[in-house]
Protein backbone atom coordinates (compact mmCIF):
# COMPACT_ATOMS: atom_id res chain seq x y z
CA UNK A 1 0.00 0.00 0.00
CA UNK A 2 1.32 3.81 -1.25
CA UNK A 3 2.38 5.52 1.63
CA UNK A 4 1.43 8.78 -0.33
CA UNK A 5 -2.39 9.40 -0.84
CA UNK A 6 -1.60 11.09 -4.03
CA UNK A 7 1.37 11.59 -6.41
CA UNK A 8 2.02 13.50 -9.50
CA UNK A 9 3.11 12.84 -12.87
CA UNK A 10 6.79 12.03 -11.54
CA UNK A 11 5.34 9.78 -8.37
CA UNK A 12 6.22 13.83 -5.75
CA UNK A 13 3.80 14.76 -3.66
CA UNK A 14 4.75 18.55 -3.02
CA UNK A 15 3.75 21.13 -0.60
CA UNK A 16 5.04 25.08 -1.22
CA UNK A 17 5.17 27.74 2.19
CA UNK A 18 4.68 31.30 0.80
CA UNK A 19 6.05 33.44 3.97
CA UNK A 20 7.84 36.60 4.37
CA UNK A 21 11.03 36.61 6.53
CA UNK A 22 11.08 36.17 10.20
CA UNK A 23 7.86 34.24 10.23
CA UNK A 24 9.77 30.58 10.40
CA UNK A 25 8.68 28.91 7.18
CA UNK A 26 12.45 27.99 6.09
CA UNK A 27 12.76 26.16 9.78
CA UNK A 28 9.07 24.56 9.34
CA UNK A 29 10.02 23.27 5.79
CA UNK A 30 13.03 21.71 7.15
CA UNK A 31 11.25 20.26 10.09
CA UNK A 32 8.59 19.03 7.94
CA UNK A 33 10.86 17.15 5.62
CA UNK A 34 12.48 15.75 8.31
CA UNK A 35 9.27 14.28 9.62
CA UNK A 36 8.40 12.38 6.56
CA UNK A 37 11.50 10.96 6.27
CA UNK A 38 11.96 10.07 9.91
CA UNK A 39 8.10 9.06 10.39
CA UNK A 40 7.12 7.59 7.48
CA UNK A 41 10.39 6.47 5.81
CA UNK A 42 9.88 8.31 2.49
CA UNK A 43 12.52 9.87 0.50
CA UNK A 44 12.05 13.76 1.30
CA UNK A 45 13.71 17.02 -0.30
CA UNK A 46 13.41 20.47 0.88
CA UNK A 47 14.84 23.92 -0.23
CA UNK A 48 13.91 27.76 0.65
CA UNK A 49 14.06 30.82 -2.15
CA UNK A 50 14.46 34.10 -0.25
CA UNK A 51 16.22 37.40 -1.45
CA UNK A 52 17.56 39.68 1.26
CA UNK A 53 17.68 37.58 4.08
CA UNK A 54 15.72 39.95 6.47
CA UNK A 55 12.88 39.92 7.62
CA UNK A 56 9.70 41.40 5.91
CA UNK A 57 10.97 39.71 2.46
CA UNK A 58 9.01 36.92 0.38
CA UNK A 59 9.95 33.96 1.41
CA UNK A 60 8.55 30.08 -0.28
CA UNK A 61 9.88 27.18 1.68
CA UNK A 62 9.57 23.86 -1.10
CA UNK A 63 9.03 19.96 0.21
CA UNK A 64 9.02 17.12 -1.82
CA UNK A 65 8.16 13.68 -0.77
CA UNK A 66 8.29 10.14 -2.75
CA UNK A 67 8.77 6.61 -2.28
CA UNK A 68 11.37 5.84 -4.80
CA UNK A 69 14.15 8.28 -6.02
CA UNK A 70 13.88 11.50 -5.38
CA UNK A 71 16.97 14.08 -7.70
CA UNK A 72 14.99 17.11 -8.11
CA UNK A 73 15.63 20.49 -6.86
CA UNK A 74 13.47 23.10 -8.84
CA UNK A 75 10.77 25.18 -7.42
CA UNK A 76 7.29 23.34 -6.81
CA UNK A 77 4.73 25.37 -9.25
CA UNK A 78 2.13 22.57 -9.25
CA UNK A 79 2.11 21.82 -5.04
CA UNK A 80 -1.06 19.74 -3.28
CA UNK A 81 -0.68 21.43 -0.83
CA UNK A 82 -0.11 25.54 -0.18
CA UNK A 83 0.38 27.21 3.35
CA UNK A 84 0.07 31.01 3.40
CA UNK A 85 2.38 32.19 6.66
CA UNK A 86 1.35 35.56 6.06
CA UNK A 87 -2.31 36.97 4.60
CA UNK A 88 -0.98 39.83 3.43
CA UNK A 89 0.96 38.38 0.51
CA UNK A 90 -2.40 38.29 -1.23
CA UNK A 91 -1.43 41.92 -2.71
CA UNK A 92 1.90 41.53 -3.86
CA UNK A 93 2.32 37.48 -4.47
CA UNK A 94 -0.38 35.28 -6.17
CA UNK A 95 0.11 32.99 -3.54
CA UNK A 96 -1.90 30.17 -5.20
CA UNK A 97 -0.59 29.89 -8.28
CA UNK A 98 -0.45 26.08 -9.38
CA UNK A 99 -1.88 24.85 -6.58
CA UNK A 100 -3.98 21.50 -8.33
CA UNK A 101 -7.64 21.57 -8.46
CA UNK A 102 -8.44 18.90 -5.71
CA UNK A 103 -5.16 20.59 -3.85
CA UNK A 104 -5.61 22.00 -0.46
CA UNK A 105 -4.46 26.23 0.58
CA UNK A 106 -3.95 26.76 4.37
CA UNK A 107 -4.09 30.33 5.42
CA UNK A 108 -2.68 32.01 8.28
CA UNK A 109 -5.97 34.45 9.22
CA UNK A 110 -8.89 35.38 11.44
CA UNK A 111 -10.96 35.14 8.33
CA UNK A 112 -13.80 32.49 7.66
CA UNK A 113 -13.09 29.88 4.80
CA UNK A 114 -15.34 31.58 2.41
CA UNK A 115 -13.71 34.66 2.97
CA UNK A 116 -10.17 33.43 2.11
CA UNK A 117 -12.04 31.27 -1.03
CA UNK A 118 -13.56 34.68 -2.71
CA UNK A 119 -10.31 37.12 -1.91
CA UNK A 120 -7.95 34.18 -3.78
CA UNK A 121 -10.83 33.42 -6.64
CA UNK A 122 -10.14 29.44 -5.97
CA UNK A 123 -12.65 27.53 -8.00
CA UNK A 124 -11.96 23.74 -6.21
CA UNK A 125 -10.21 22.28 -3.71
CA UNK A 126 -9.87 22.64 0.00
CA UNK A 127 -9.62 25.86 1.74
CA UNK A 128 -8.12 26.04 5.41
CA UNK A 129 -7.65 28.43 7.91
CA UNK A 130 -6.09 28.94 11.39
CA UNK A 131 -5.68 32.05 13.57
CA UNK A 132 -1.70 31.26 13.49
CA UNK A 133 -0.72 34.36 15.45
CA UNK A 134 -3.09 34.19 17.62
CA UNK A 135 -1.87 31.09 18.66
CA UNK A 136 1.41 31.96 18.73
CA UNK A 137 1.04 35.35 20.65
CA UNK A 138 -0.67 33.22 23.61
CA UNK A 139 1.53 30.53 23.63
CA UNK A 140 4.84 33.04 23.63
CA UNK A 141 6.20 30.88 19.55
CA UNK A 142 6.36 31.82 16.32
CA UNK A 143 3.09 30.69 13.84
CA UNK A 144 5.60 28.38 11.91
CA UNK A 145 4.65 25.50 14.79
CA UNK A 146 0.58 26.41 14.27
CA UNK A 147 0.85 26.34 10.99
CA UNK A 148 2.62 22.94 11.05
CA UNK A 149 -0.09 21.74 13.39
CA UNK A 150 -2.48 22.78 11.13
CA UNK A 151 -0.88 20.92 7.60
CA UNK A 152 -0.47 17.86 9.59
CA UNK A 153 -3.87 17.86 9.92
CA UNK A 154 -5.31 18.33 6.46
CA UNK A 155 -2.05 15.96 5.13
CA UNK A 156 -3.48 13.34 7.39
CA UNK A 157 -0.93 10.60 5.53
CA UNK A 158 1.95 12.65 8.20
CA UNK A 159 2.48 11.22 11.52
CA UNK A 160 1.84 13.90 14.03
CA UNK A 161 4.29 12.15 16.64
CA UNK A 162 6.65 12.23 13.64
CA UNK A 163 6.46 15.82 13.73
CA UNK A 164 6.53 16.71 17.49
CA UNK A 165 9.64 14.38 17.71
CA UNK A 166 11.80 16.97 15.23
CA UNK A 167 10.62 19.49 17.58
CA UNK A 168 11.63 18.11 20.25
CA UNK A 169 15.17 17.44 18.68
CA UNK A 170 15.23 20.94 16.82
CA UNK A 171 14.62 23.36 20.19
CA UNK A 172 15.49 21.17 23.18
CA UNK A 173 19.55 21.35 22.99
CA UNK A 174 19.46 25.19 22.64
CA UNK A 175 16.22 26.54 23.46
CA UNK A 176 15.02 23.64 26.17
CA UNK A 177 12.15 25.71 27.75
CA UNK A 178 10.77 25.97 24.20
CA UNK A 179 10.05 22.76 24.07
CA UNK A 180 6.51 22.35 25.37
CA UNK A 181 5.14 25.19 24.07
CA UNK A 182 6.07 24.59 20.49
CA UNK A 183 4.55 21.41 20.94
CA UNK A 184 1.11 22.94 22.77
CA UNK A 185 1.42 25.64 19.39
CA UNK A 186 1.37 22.28 16.91
CA UNK A 187 -1.72 20.72 18.64
CA UNK A 188 -3.71 23.69 18.71
CA UNK A 189 -2.63 24.45 15.33
CA UNK A 190 -3.58 20.74 14.13
CA UNK A 191 -6.62 21.06 16.75
CA UNK A 192 -8.08 24.59 15.80
CA UNK A 193 -7.94 24.55 12.07
CA UNK A 194 -11.09 24.79 10.02
CA UNK A 195 -11.26 23.41 6.67
CA UNK A 196 -14.06 23.24 3.62
CA UNK A 197 -13.66 21.33 0.25
CA UNK A 198 -15.41 22.60 -2.65
CA UNK A 199 -16.74 20.12 -5.33
CA UNK A 200 -13.92 20.49 -8.80
CA UNK A 201 -16.09 22.26 -11.54
CA UNK A 202 -14.12 21.01 -14.99
CA UNK A 203 -15.35 23.98 -16.63
CA UNK A 204 -14.65 26.77 -13.84
CA UNK A 205 -11.02 24.83 -13.19
CA UNK A 206 -8.33 27.24 -15.41
CA UNK A 207 -5.43 25.31 -17.13
CA UNK A 208 -2.11 26.13 -15.66
CA UNK A 209 -0.17 28.75 -17.19
CA UNK A 210 3.61 29.19 -15.59
CA UNK A 211 4.75 32.98 -14.33
CA UNK A 212 7.26 34.82 -16.89
CA UNK A 213 9.92 37.23 -16.00
CA UNK A 214 8.90 40.32 -16.61
CA UNK A 215 12.55 41.08 -17.95
CA UNK A 216 14.26 38.68 -20.31
CA UNK A 217 17.26 39.01 -22.22
CA UNK A 218 14.88 40.63 -25.26
CA UNK A 219 12.89 42.82 -22.87
CA UNK A 220 15.58 44.14 -20.68
CA UNK A 221 16.36 48.26 -19.93
CA UNK A 222 19.69 49.46 -21.82
CA UNK A 223 22.23 49.26 -19.25
CA UNK A 224 21.97 51.77 -16.68
CA UNK A 225 19.18 52.84 -17.60
CA UNK A 226 16.31 53.46 -13.88
CA UNK A 227 12.53 53.18 -15.78
CA UNK A 228 11.02 52.98 -12.12
CA UNK A 229 13.10 55.38 -10.07
CA UNK A 230 12.49 54.77 -6.05
CA UNK A 231 10.83 56.90 -4.46
CA UNK A 232 8.36 57.12 -0.97
CA UNK A 233 5.55 58.90 -2.18
CA UNK A 234 3.43 55.19 -3.27
CA UNK A 235 4.67 52.99 -0.36
CA UNK A 236 2.93 50.21 1.43
CA UNK A 237 4.82 47.83 3.64
CA UNK A 238 2.35 46.22 5.67
CA UNK A 239 3.54 42.82 3.60
CA UNK A 240 6.63 43.31 5.96
CA UNK A 241 4.43 43.38 8.94
CA UNK A 242 4.42 40.62 11.13
CA UNK A 243 0.91 41.26 12.41
CA UNK A 244 1.72 43.78 15.20
CA UNK A 245 1.55 47.88 15.12
CA UNK A 246 2.85 50.54 17.52
CA UNK A 247 -0.83 52.36 18.61
CA UNK A 248 -0.02 55.74 19.57
CA UNK A 249 -1.37 57.44 22.92
CA UNK A 250 -1.20 61.19 22.71
CA UNK A 251 -2.01 62.09 26.04
CA UNK A 252 1.20 60.35 27.58
CA UNK A 253 3.25 61.60 24.37
CA UNK A 254 5.85 64.41 25.73
CA UNK A 255 6.93 64.80 22.07
CA UNK A 256 10.63 64.13 22.64
CA UNK A 257 11.16 62.67 19.23
CA UNK A 258 12.98 59.66 20.21
CA UNK A 259 10.21 56.89 18.02
CA UNK A 260 11.16 59.63 15.08
CA UNK A 261 15.05 58.90 15.59
CA UNK A 262 14.90 55.21 15.77
CA UNK A 263 12.20 54.78 13.02
CA UNK A 264 14.18 53.53 9.85
CA UNK A 265 11.16 54.27 7.62
CA UNK A 266 10.41 57.67 9.09
CA UNK A 267 6.29 57.08 9.69
CA UNK A 268 6.06 59.95 11.95
CA UNK A 269 3.83 62.83 10.91
CA UNK A 270 4.46 65.86 12.74
CA UNK A 271 2.78 69.15 12.92
CA UNK A 272 3.82 72.84 13.65
CA UNK A 273 1.82 74.16 16.51
CA UNK A 274 2.18 77.02 19.58
CA UNK A 275 3.38 75.78 22.88
CA UNK A 276 1.50 77.09 26.18
CA UNK A 277 3.89 79.66 26.05
CA UNK A 278 3.24 80.46 22.30
CA UNK A 279 6.74 79.49 21.36
CA UNK A 280 6.25 77.60 17.90
CA UNK A 281 7.08 73.65 18.58
CA UNK A 282 6.69 70.34 16.73
CA UNK A 283 4.17 67.76 17.72
CA UNK A 284 3.66 65.07 17.00
CA UNK A 285 0.26 64.23 15.38
CA UNK A 286 0.42 60.04 14.19
CA UNK A 287 1.45 57.70 12.58
CA UNK A 288 1.44 56.95 8.66
CA UNK A 289 0.82 53.07 8.51
CA UNK A 290 1.69 52.73 5.14
CA UNK A 291 5.16 53.43 5.89
CA UNK A 292 5.36 51.24 8.79
CA UNK A 293 6.94 48.16 8.34
CA UNK A 294 6.00 46.92 12.48
CA UNK A 295 9.67 46.52 13.50
CA UNK A 296 8.40 47.92 16.65
CA UNK A 297 11.83 50.45 17.70
CA UNK A 298 9.71 53.12 18.24
CA UNK A 299 8.26 51.01 21.18
CA UNK A 300 11.57 49.89 22.64
CA UNK A 301 12.53 53.67 22.61
CA UNK A 302 9.38 55.27 24.13
CA UNK A 303 9.94 56.64 27.53
CA UNK A 304 6.66 57.18 28.41
CA UNK A 305 4.85 54.35 27.13
CA UNK A 306 2.93 56.96 24.13
CA UNK A 307 3.62 53.77 21.92
CA UNK A 308 2.51 50.49 22.80
CA UNK A 309 2.46 47.17 20.56
CA UNK A 310 -1.03 46.17 19.12
CA UNK A 311 -2.40 42.94 17.03
CA UNK A 312 -2.50 44.47 13.54
CA UNK A 313 -6.84 43.98 12.41
CA UNK A 314 -8.30 44.41 9.36
CA UNK A 315 -9.02 48.19 8.97
CA UNK A 316 -7.25 49.08 11.51
CA UNK A 317 -3.85 50.47 9.29
CA UNK A 318 -6.09 52.43 7.25
CA UNK A 319 -8.85 54.08 9.86
CA UNK A 320 -6.02 55.08 12.28
CA UNK A 321 -3.45 56.38 9.45
CA UNK A 322 -2.39 59.89 9.89
CA UNK A 323 -1.36 60.45 6.20
CA UNK A 324 2.08 62.62 5.49
CA UNK A 325 1.51 66.04 3.64
CA UNK A 326 4.02 66.53 0.68
CA UNK A 327 4.50 70.56 -0.03
CA UNK A 328 5.20 71.80 -3.30
CA UNK A 329 8.24 74.23 -3.66
CA UNK A 330 7.13 77.46 -5.01
CA UNK A 331 8.75 79.34 -7.38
Amino acid sequence: MSKLPIKNDLGFFEIRLESIGGLGAHLAGKMLAEAGVLGLGLNGAHFSSYGSEKKGTPVKSFVRFSEGELRISSPIERPHIIGVFHEALFKTVDVANGLLPDGVIIVNTSKSVDEIREELNLKSGTVAVVDALNIAVEEKTRVNTAMLGAIFRVAEFLNPEAIKNVIRATFEEKYPHLVDSNIKTFDRGYNEVVFKTFEADQNAVSEFVRQKSAVGYETQPIGGVITNPGNTILKDLSGSRQGFLPEYNADKCINCANCDIACPDLCFVWEEKEDKKGRPQMFLKGIDYQYCKGCLKCVDVCPTGALTTIRETDGYADEHRVPHKFKLASN
